[in-house]
């Protein structure tokens, strides 16, 4: 009975292999390199400008390496160059490319000896590294670049000490991580769309937006574009591309990737950049977001701030891969590994990655090496987890402004009296917009039941009631500052 099953079974698979190729129809599939010197691919990509690498990178088969074979039938010509252990001519036709066999029972190690490179331009003392690659950067760029690190610097130290000061209800701080805010949205175009979490307000800051629509969201004005109803950092602008950032963790990084799949159905000449901590990859939206994107080959870049601590737990706690670069590897993600306090290495990996999302039609993934020199918030106090000279180190050696600027000196495109100039300034502006903030109204009570429904169900009609009785009765615990 089993062996006439058995035999049943092969028939009818010799028979479909035979009528209908069903083995052979799909387009097969290899995994895509890392983006990085170990990884590399002896075919050639397919389609408009996929054998074509971004022309600043030079012309490396080994950086840019293919996604697909050509054909079945090439696929297992590559394939059977292997030695299966005197078994030529023995592999398996299945969906994603023809696998080998062997005779040998051999399990992939689950780590690597050697770690994952990270990409580097400069080094700690804002120097060149001999035989770097990367992307020039012009005089107004760099001096650009710095003057907006700096700037968001001294607003978050700033809007950091007015919520001690009792004038904002929370604050979060990207300080030691502003080369990846800042030379990330340096790589971009307007036409990109971000979704961001909580700690790249600098990437809103390059794109234009105002130190005083900062000042009107943190503290949740009239004027606000959440109409107050978003906590403050949780920032958004349709006119920057710039969703508004939501608190739960990695909850954007599939909204990503679905933007982006909008983006290639409409033939845009643009690309998805969302960023995310280290800690977002123990999400499940992180692992499905990476999946979705590689199958439906979206035109999203995903820049993780690997700071080595999601609030409290460090990441040898959280995983044990070799960080998130190797993630990708393992999604079919081209991944490249950067130091997150190197803007020259930020603003290059990030160009780059950006050409062959949009050119290639692909995902790509950074991970950016870095630190979170700042508490996590206003509602952390790091020393309880963190060394206090592991902090210091990081802020003082590793500085990621401080490097920079040398490099900017280096050229002589800046100099002291320029930075005194630049962090006065912006000091003013800043105390001069949160005191303007602090002037102009609350939004008006109605405004929290409205921009849902077009037409404002019973149920919210009955809640705007109740809470209306509820402040008649008891005026003492309601802010006396919100229009009702």
């Amino acid at each position: 009975m089993a062996i006439g099953f058995r035999k049943s079974i092969n028939v009818s698979a010799n028979y479909l292999k035979a009528k209908t190729g069903l083995w052979g129809l799909l387009n097969q599939r290899h995994l895509s390199p890392c983006f990085h010197p170990n990884f590399s691919s002896p075919t050639s990509l397919n389609g408009k400008n996929y054998r074509n690498p971004p022309s600043f990178l030079g012309n490396s088969t080994t950086l840019f390496g293919s996604r697909r074979f050509e054909s079945v039938k090439a696929g297992r010509q590559e394939e059977l160059r292997y030695d299966n252990g005197g078994h030529q001519d023995q592999a398996l036709d299945f969906p994603g490319g023809t696998v080998p066999f062997t005779p040998e029972m051999r399990f992939i190690s689950e780590a690597s000896r050697e770690r994952i490179p990270c990409y580097r331009v400069l080094d700690d003392n804002g120097n060149l590294i001999m035989h770097s690659s990367f992307v020039q950067v012009n005089k107004e760029d760099a001096v650009k670049m710095y003057s907006t690190m700096v700037t968001l610097q001294t607003m978050d130290t700033i809007f950091y000490e007015a919520q001690r000061q009792g004038r904002i209800s929370f604050y979060l701080t990207s300080i030691g991580e502003e080369a990846i805010n800042i030379s990330s949205a340096a790589a971009l175009t307007p036409e990109d769309v971000i979704l961001a979490q909580y700690r790249e307000p600098g990437v809103l800051l390059w794109r234009g937006f105002t130190l005083q629509e900062f000042a009107n969201q943190c503290l949740g004005n009239k004027s606000d574009y959440g109409k107050g109803r978003q906590m403050p950092i949780h920032y958004g602008s349709n006119k920057h591309n710039y969703f508004t950032v939501s608190s739960p963790i990695a909850t954007q990084l599939p909204q990503a990737v679905g933007a982006a799949y909008s983006l290639k159905m409409d033939g845009k000449d643009a690309c998805v950049v969302t960023y995310f901590g280290d800690g977002g990859s123990s999400e499940g939206d992180f692992h499905a977001a990476l999946n979705f994107a590689a199958v439906m080959e979206a035109p999203v870049i995903f820049i993780c701030r690997n700071n080595g601590w999601a609030i409290s737990t460090p990441v040898s706690e959280q995983f044990r891969s070799d960080g998130i670069v190797v993630k990708g590897q393992a999604y079919g993600i081209r991944s490249i590994r950067v130091d997150g306090n190197d803007a020259l290495a930020v603003y290059s990996a990030t160009r780059a990655a950006r050409e062959m999302a949009i050119t290639e039609q692909r995902p790509v993934l950074i991970e950016a090496l870095t630190y979170r020199v700042g508490h996590h918030s206003t509602s952390d106090d790091s020393t309880k987890y963190r060394p206090v000279d592991e902090i210091e180190h990081w802020k003082m050696s590793r500085n990621p402004i401080a490097r920079f600027r040398r490099w900017v000196d280096g050229n002589g495109w800046w100099n002291d009296k320029d930075e005194s100039e630049l962090r006065g300034n912006v000091r003013k502006q800043l105390l001069h917009a949160i005191q303007a903030a602090e002037k102009v109204e609350k939004p008006p009570l109605s405004d929290l039941f409205t921009d849902v429904y077009e037409n404002t169900p019973s149920n919210l009609i009955q809640q705007e009631e109740l809470l209306r009785q509820t402040i008649e009765r008891h005026p003492q615990d309601y802010p006396s500052d919100v229009p009702l």
